[in-house]
């Protein structure tokens, strides 16, 4: 597929989805949520062992275009939001660990998409906004995200101030991993994202998988889903070929098998 809105490139077994539409702010509009799905979902069944989601130009991700939403009806508003749910699930549901390189301000949906990927690294210049809280559209969509990072306190400062925070605060407050300076974010990112998707590729995308579907639950419904799956996990060929490498004192060559 001819991508207009992203460029997209493989070293290494890692992938890089860079939106790169900065005349715009890399706004999420409805043709770019479109095209990251799209490769979102090819990247998931390729042979990528991690991702990063970038951004060109000053801004990281300026959220929902609000030329979209300018005299919509009301399932044009809901088929746009679907479409960002989507998106959103498309992260979380890939098997590969998705890692955000946010080097900018990252506002409304654009923090959500931080928020929802798997880890974050920011730079020292970057920074984070629901900004709705200001304006006369709240940020509904996003703080489900946002405050399953979070929490609801911070998640509703968030909301409800429109005030921005900046990129130390993100990490105090569990937005992202970390903070670096921004001349080592590229490096930093990818360290993260190596060792992040080191090991075997089956397990790290079933445990990824497993999380997300654990992580809400009550504790006692939690347990009984990840005692299950760890169960039916040991069998697998390369948990099977991990301990046999741990007790023979060797390297492990994990397949990727189930």
């Amino acid at each position: 597929m001819d991508y207009r809105h992203l460029l997209i490139s493989t070293v290494d077994g890692i992938t890089t989805l860079t939106l790169n539409r900065p005349e715009k702010r890399n706004a999420l509009a409805l043709d770019v949520m479109q095209e990251l799905t799209r490769a979102l979902s090819d990247t998931a069944a390729s042979d990528a062992r991690g991702v990063i989601l970038a951004a060109n130009g000053p801004v990281f991700s300026a959220g929902h275009n609000f030329g979209d939403m300018a005299g919509a009806s009301l399932e044009q508003a809901q088929t746009l939001f679907a479409l960002c749910t989507t998106m959103m699930d498309t992260v979380q549901a890939m098997p590969q660990p998705v890692v955000a390189r946010v080097h900018a301000l990252a506002t409304a949906a654009g923090c959500q998409l931080v928020a929802t990927c798997d880890l974050a690294v920011a730079a020292d210049t970057a920074s984070f906004a629901l900004p709705g809280g200001k304006a006369g559209l709240f940020c509904h969509t996003p703080l489900v995200a946002v405050a399953r990072n979070i929490g609801r306190k911070r998640a509703l400062e968030l909301a409800l101030t429109g005030d921005a925070i900046d990129a130390a605060t993100a990490a105090d407050w569990g937005l992202v991993n970390r903070v670096v300076p921004a001349a080592e974010l590229d490096a930093a990112t990818l360290d993260l994202v190596q060792r992040a998707s080191r090991g075997s590729a089956h397990s790290k995308g079933l445990g990824k998988q497993a999380f997300y579907r654990q992580v809400d639950l009550p504790q006692a419904q939690a347990y009984a889903f990840a005692a299950d799956t760890m169960a039916r996990a040991a069998l697998s060929a390369d948990a099977q070929e991990g301990i046999a490498a741990f007790l023979e004192k060797r390297s492990p060559r994990y397949t990727g098998r189930p």
